[in-house]
């Protein structure tokens, strides 16, 4: 238990580093979730294995060298996360626990916006500081770059002395321009619009951040001195002050509306202007939250609840062959049956052989899989330190998966096809379901 105590701080602390410091990560969330979660069974059942370095011991992810750090005066805290409606069932009970018998909680329930956490600090009104979260206790200082966010006021309306927290991000159609300017100037395209916000607000220039067009929302109260009663008089002071808040907060009270709005949400997910990777459920009473209270890590009259992963790690156990109507020969990939956004998945296409070498996937690799357009399941890349040297290459075949025919490549495509147009098993069978199918004669 030892050895592998400290494969996964190794592991875990190195994709820390890629996700906070360089805004590179190689593995989805949902990996990196699955990794901690097995080190935190093991040190749980072990405590004498637990160390200093153990990435179950602090907040967040180390602090870049880029800027000038920041001590938050009031920590940053993460949240503790809920998987699925039994998850919330149990965070529900936990609070009920905690109050009075019979006393009313009310749930404030949150987009969980797919960005990046920030502070932002007044005094009398104007704003004086903006730092990221950094590892929850130190942050760096993007003062500047947050100056040039167009929903962050630079004085607000009335002379308060307070800190805020929310979330900045970038914009869907943000993105997408960006990405495409990105791409027309020869440089390497963001990989979502979480890592563009992240490598944004981390620019040394704050007049490259100025065209980013980044966006945030404000969701929390830092070092303050205002006398509130609720999360919703926060949210209404925010607003009142001038800055940008969520409309599609809600507020419910049992557990059983929030669910409903949870699978509401992720039935229109796509539809929404930005990203959101899952639902923030708190405890709206600040009385509450006080008698409630904390672990050493997370609050507990708080959860986030977190969407299906659209990206998962599973192994490519082999690559079958598949002739089409028109003879073209297509790789699929064969994988160990995962769970993606809702259903299990245990193959997917890999294109061509082309596609294939591009990304450099063998047989037997660890790979991420996620969905095209959260329908189409798709190979995006293998981990290569996953490798054990037992992974080999795919070899296209040299002729004919269903009849033996000799292949060609038509000139000027990537498509490898079988000669045998008029007898090929394959392509008679292929070009028959395709007849009778609602594109052609829709043969019911």
């Amino acid at each position: 238990m030892e050895k592998r105590a400290e494969e996964l701080r190794n592991l875990l602390n190195k994709y820390n580093h890629e996700y906070y410091v360089l805004d590179k990560p190689t593995v989805p969330d949902a990996e990196y979730d699955r990794l901690l979660h097995a080190l935190i069974d093991i040190e749980t059942t072990y405590p004498e294995l637990q160390t200093l370095d153990s990435p179950t011991v602090r907040v967040g992810g180390a602090v870049s060298e880029k800027f000038e750090k920041v001590t938050h005066r009031v920590p940053m805290l993460s949240l503790g996360n809920a998987f699925n409606m039994d998850d919330l069932k149990a965070f529900d009970e936990r609070v009920r626990s905690s109050l009075s018998p019979g006393e009313e909680v009310e749930y404030v329930v949150e987009f969980k916006i797919d960005g990046l956490a920030i502070s932002l600090r007044y005094e009398k009104g104007v704003f004086v500081q903006g730092a990221t979260r950094g590892d929850g206790i130190e942050g760096e200082d993007t003062t500047e770059n947050c100056r040039t966010i167009k929903s962050i006021p630079l004085k607000l309306h009335e002379p308060l002395d307070i800190e805020v927290r929310g979330e900045v991000f970038m914009p869907t159609k943000s993105f997408l321009a960006l990405n495409e300017q990105r791409l027309k100037e020869g440089e390497d395209a963001f990989a979502n619009p979480r890592n563009a916000a992240a490598g944004s607000i981390r620019q040394l220039d704050p007049k490259e951040v100025a065209k980013r067009n980044l966006d945030v929302f404000i969701y929390a109260l830092g070092e303050h001195n205002l006398s509130l009663e609720s999360h919703k008089m926060a949210l209404y002071t925010f607003h009142k002050q001038g800055f940008k808040i969520n409309p599609e907060t809600r507020i419910f009270k049992n557990i059983m509306d929030v669910e409903t709005f949870i699978e509401q949400t992720i039935q229109k997910r796509n539809d929404l202007p930005y990203d959101i990777d899952g639902m923030v459920i708190k405890v709206n009473s600040l009385s509450q939250q006080e008698k409630i209270g904390f672990t050493s890590k997370v609050p507990k009259w708080a959860i986030a609840f977190k969407f299906p992963a659209e990206e998962v790690v599973t192994r490519l156990v082999d690559v079958e062959i598949t002739v089409g109507r028109t003879g073209q020969l297509t790789p699929t990939a064969i994988l160990e049956p995962v769970s993606v956004a809702g259903t299990t998945v245990s193959r997917a296409t890999l294109h061509n052989e082309e596609i294939i070498k591009e990304k450099g996937i063998k047989i037997g690799d660890h790979v991420v899989i996620r969905k095209a357009g959260d329908i189409i399941p798709e190979v995006v890349r293998p981990i290569i330190e996953r490798r054990t040297g037992e992974e080999f290459d795919f070899v296209l075949p040299s002729h004919c998966p269903e009849c033996e025919s000799e292949l060609y490549q038509p000139e000027g495509e990537v498509a490898i096809r079988c000669s045998n147009q008029a007898s090929c098993p394959a392509q008679i069978r292929e070009g028959l379901v395709h007849f009778v199918s609602r594109d052609a004669v829709d043969l019911k």
